[in-house]
């Protein structure tokens, strides 16, 4: 059963995109079995073809295979909308209508993956919902956490670094789970796909702890197998910010024609 590594097309790779890459084949090696290139392009609106281009020439300059053909998370849309019947079925999805000026005026805790839905929507009548729904207003699709949660009972998973886990979801509230624009969220796209593939453990980086706790519950609810963990270190930059994107962190490409080498990269990472 294999391992996989799942960069998303809407940037050049960076080197904690190399890291995560090195520590996919590691657990790979490890377990005597192949590691699997995946492209989590749901955000159609930041991908680009380039983007996808320069994946496979950075991870063949560093010497990474994998086996064909490369998995599209854009061509999975009808297993995703499968999953969320599913969970429509069992009375655990329901429309938000909260624009991201309404979510940032509430003052919610902070979750994961940002402040913690307060649950507005959630309350709404089936009138009240058809109505609005009827007028063109858009909304995304939350899962409604607390009868989820009750329904799925008591829930465990491994992480392979920290050890047994007690499952608790309810650190990241009703997530959304769908919009108009992105029919899939990460959280969903990702259960379903590491199941496709048979996937038997999952390596990433620590900032997904928290969501495996989600991803845990959505597997439940879905009747999915579970793979293990591991959960690896983050690289940072000289300030000790997580290497982003959005902020600027230097690409791989960028290395490359500067002359870096392959053998390079491993020694920045700290890896033998």
């Amino acid at each position: 059963m294999p391992t996989r590594f799942a960069p998303s097309p809407t940037g050049l790779l960076h080197l904690g995109h190399a890291f995560a890459a090195f520590m996919a084949w590691e657990e790979a090696a490890r377990s005597s079995t192949s590691c699997l290139l995946r492209l989590e392009d749901i955000d159609v609106s930041r991908t680009r073809p380039e983007f996808t281009d320069a994946i496979f020439a950075d991870l063949a300059w560093l010497g990474l295979s994998y086996p064909t053909p490369v998995w599209l998370q854009s061509q999975r849309m009808p297993a995703y909308a499968d999953a969320l019947t599913s969970l429509e079925r069992l009375g655990l999805l329901y429309p938000c209508f909260c624009t991201r000026q309404d979510l940032l005026a509430i003052d919610a805790p902070q979750g994961p993956d940002g402040p913690l839905y307060q649950g507005t929507c959630r309350s709404l009548s089936p009138m009240q919902r058809d109505d609005l729904i009827a007028s063109g207003k858009p909304f995304a699709l939350r899962l409604d956490s607390t009868n989820a949660i009750s329904l799925a009972g008591p829930l465990t998973w491994t992480d392979l670094n920290a050890g047994p886990q007690s499952a608790n979801p309810a650190l990241l509230g009703d997530a959304v789970l769908a919009r108009k624009d992105i029919r899939s969220s990460y959280h969903l796209a990702v259960v379903i796909d590491d199941a496709a593939q048979h996937i038997s453990v999952v390596t990433r980086g620590d900032d997904l702890f928290a969501s495996t706790h989600l991803h845990r519950l959505l597997q439940e609810l879905l009747s999915l197998p579970v793979p293990l963990y591991r959960h690896h270190r983050l690289i940072r930059d000289d300030l000790g910010r997580r290497l982003a994107k959005r902020d600027g962190a230097r690409s791989l490409q960028s290395l490359r024609q500067n002359g870096l080498s392959p053998a390079d990269i491993r020694q920045l990472l700290g890896i033998l």
